[in-house]
């Protein structure tokens, strides 16, 4: 009986949750359009190396760094996404480097 307070009536706490992240939903429906398409370019670019490969008998370079951006910019979004990592990708934060 001593935990209840003088009035007869307990309270019972009420776990206080934050509110769903509209913003952050809309952010990451943005985010998988833009992953959408830089997977897809990514897979053209992929298409172009082996073409210039099998032309020149070695990759290109300047194709390997973008791609490698490329990739680590789809790291970037689909973490986001997947709220492994808060900070908004490319175009509210830098754009990855390959190097």
């Amino acid at each position: 009986m001593a935990d209840v307070p003088p009035g007869g009536t307990q309270t019972v706490p009420v776990p206080v949750h934050p509110p769903f992240p509209l913003t952050r939903l809309f952010y990451a429906l943005g985010f998988a359009f833009v992953a959408w398409f830089v997977l897809w370019l990514v897979f053209l670019l992929t298409f172009v190396q082996f073409v210039l490969f099998a032309i020149n008998g070695h990759a290109n370079e300047e194709i390997k760094h973008f791609s490698l951006s490329l990739v680590r910019y789809l790291w970037e979004l689909v973490s986001f996404i997947i709220f492994l990592r808060d900070e908004r990708p490319f175009p509210f934060g830098p754009f990855p480097k390959a190097g």
